[in-house]
């Protein structure tokens, strides 16, 4: 008997024991939740406060002279509290001031209470029913919201243009997406963000920090006034203004001759890696991608098969033609596999293969500067096959052609150069083991020699071009390109102010940049020779082959040849060779920005011709 009271009295501890625990527990849980969580915090201050946003002024956008490019205009919000919008809601009415339509009015009202959509939605807070209405509408609407119970209207800005060009690099601005609400814990539904160029980039300096007021609610949500007399609100912070290097006039000078073609034209002082303009064509409006239109105008540029918004002087990837041989006059120089006395021979074409790749009439033998002069195939073939098949030089093809690939990476192919532009692509440089998959009973210099003059496998953008024009202006160092000059404020990032090397001596680019002058003085370039005497140009034509079509038109160039101001690369699709479009465009948007915004009637006429000039295309990109 003893022995079971004993028990007995062990299981009562037991259990009293496990109820004290219990209790113990979920007094903990509860102590976590309403004291330690920062999620349960969060929810009971959203319950008993509601936090008015107020928005700051976004930063304008400035090109290089000061000109005012994007800046801000009224706009509004149109907000309601639903549990206080009345059962004879007069919709008609409220879609005839609002400029909507009824369905659109009773879409908006259920992705109010839809909360996958709008997870912060109370009946008895004010919910965002439409965003950007103009003032004009605004206005209209504050004259009747007494017919209207439960609407408010919450002021807002747009982004607005005082220009129709450089829509690629200014970018446009739209609601944040889901996405956007993961990535910055800043952003709140309805918000809006930059979506690309440099709204996108400079966002978060741009955007400025949000301020609230402070509002005190009831237990069912009901606004009961401010809280604490507005010791918690915060006031709003405006954005920092931008300044940018792009150079308005020259912009709308290239966009104007690139009309009806496809291509880029991008200029670089090279002083500084600053982009001067950056063309892409086609391209469009930047107001089109403004204000309430903008799905419907996103959708219209997405279909067009002309692809507009396609930024062709970042994500266009080309065969540079002529415009790469440059590259291999300095890094066979540099190697030592040429010098500038070095001749080798043509016979309209590269005679160790029997005349391929083909070569136009010149004299020959010749040495480094007249092929660059003369833009001749034959040379740079020979110094390719001299430079990988030249055992001892380097003891296998594989490794000669990684030393050459890694000198076109140093002269900025290959990779990404950073530009401060969302979605720069890395064109296509080859390396050894691509090769080695490709040809598994072996390859040489023969097997890939289209290289040597920039056709092949080798691809580029037209930024590239452009980097590879300062690079030889400033005898073999760039500057990151950027086109951002100054943050009010703010300091610009240092990566866009320190050199980058390309490990070839300043002598072999002067042997380069020699060439590049004969070719303007008396060359494949000449037209580009606009001030004889006066600003020497230094310039190299490229006639791209091209597989689908007529032959791709490039020029790349820079002025003055001594203590340079304005490096360019000039790229149109399908414009055969590059005396027929590069040359010239490029030589009136050298004329304009070293002229100071000044033409000859001469460029004049140029750029009358080329703005007129329309090339057909059958398939979009």
């Amino acid at each position: 008997m003893k022995q079971e009271n004993r028990s007995e009295a062990q299981r009562s501890i037991f259990l009293m024991a496990l109820a004290v625990l219990l209790v113990l527990g979920y007094m903990a849980r509860l102590f976590y939740l309403q004291i330690l969580s920062p999620e349960y915090k969060s929810k009971a201050e959203n319950n008993a406060f509601y936090h008015n946003v107020i928005y700051p002024e976004r930063g304008a956008i400035f090109d290089r002279s000061g000109k005012l490019l994007v800046y801000n205009e009224p706009a509004y919000d149109v907000m309601v509290i639903t549990k206080e919008v009345g059962e004879n809601l007069d919709s008609l009415g409220l879609c005839q001031l609002l400029s909507i339509n009824i369905e659109t009015l009773r879409q908006r009202f259920d992705a109010i209470r839809n909360r996958n959509i709008n997870p912060g939605y109370s009946p008895y807070t004010p919910q965002r029913l439409l965003a950007q209405v103009s003032a004009g509408d605004a206005g209209r609407f504050q004259e009747h919201l007494y017919k209207f119970p439960g609407f408010s209207v919450q002021h807002r800005s747009i982004r607005r243009y005082g220009t129709e060009v450089a829509a690629h690099v200014l970018g446009y601005m739209s609601e944040c997406s889901p996405a956007d609400l993961e990535q910055d814990s800043l952003l709140a539904p309805g918000d809006y963000v930059g979506k690309s160029g440099i709204e996108r980039t400079y966002d978060a300096v741009l955007r400025g920090t949000k301020g609230y007021k402070v509002m005190l609610r009831d237990a069912r949500g009901r606004i009961q006034g401010h809280y604490n007399n507005g010791a918690n609100d915060k006031k709003e912070m405006a954005g920092h203004n931008l300044t940018l290097s792009i150079d308005e006039g020259l912009q709308a000078l290239g966009e104007r001759m690139m009309q009806g073609k496809r291509g880029a034209i991008v200029m670089i002082e090279p002083a500084t890696g600053e982009v001067l303009c950056l063309v892409t064509s086609p391209a469009y409006s930047p107001s089109l991608l403004a204000g309430r239109d903008i799905g419907k105008n996103h959708l219209l540029l997405a279909y067009n098969p002309n692809k507009p918004l396609f930024n062709r002087a970042l994500q266009g990837s080309y065969p540079p033609g002529s415009t790469f041989k440059p590259t291999q006059a300095a890094l066979l120089l540099n190697e030592g596999v040429i010098t500038p006395q070095t001749l080798y021979t043509c016979y309209r074409g590269y005679p160790y293969m029997r005349g391929r790749p083909a070569c136009h009439g010149h004299a020959s033998p010749l040495a480094v500067e007249f092929a660059l002069t003369t833009s001749c195939n034959a040379f740079f073939a020979w110094g390719l096959h001299y430079m990988l098949d030249d055992r001892s030089r380097y003891p296998s093809v594989q490794e000669a052609f990684t030393h050459w690939k890694d000198y076109m990476v140093r002269m900025g192919y290959g990779y990404p150069l950073g530009i401060d532009l969302p979605g720069e692509k890395r064109g296509f440089i080859p390396n050894s083991e691509y090769y080695d998959k490709w040809y598994k009973a072996g390859w040489n210099s023969s097997t890939i020699i289209s290289n040597s003059i920039g056709q092949g496998e080798v691809l580029a953008t037209p930024l590239q071009m452009a980097n590879l024009a300062a690079i030889i202006a400033n005898r073999g160092y760039y500057y990151r390109p950027h086109v951002v000059h100054e943050i009010e404020g703010m300091a610009l990032d240092t990566t866009y102010s320190h050199k980058q090397y390309t490990g070839i001596a300043a002598q072999h680019w002067e042997i380069v940049v020699n060439g590049m002058a004969g070719a303007v003085r008396a060359g494949t370039c000449h037209a580009a020779n606009f001030a004889p005497g006066e600003i020497e140009v230094c310039g190299k034509t490229g006639t791209a082959e091209n597989p689908h079509g007529p032959d791709h038109s490039a020029f790349i160039g820079f002025a003055p040849r001594y203590n340079p101001q304005v490096a360019i690369a000039v790229y149109v699709e399908n414009g055969g060779f590059g005396a027929i479009y590069g040359v010239p465009i490029g030589r009136v948007m050298l004329e304009y920005y070293l002229r100071e915004g000044h033409l000859s009637p001469t460029a004049e006429g140029i750029a009358s011709r080329m703005s007129h000039s329309y090339l057909s295309y059958r398939n979009a990109p």
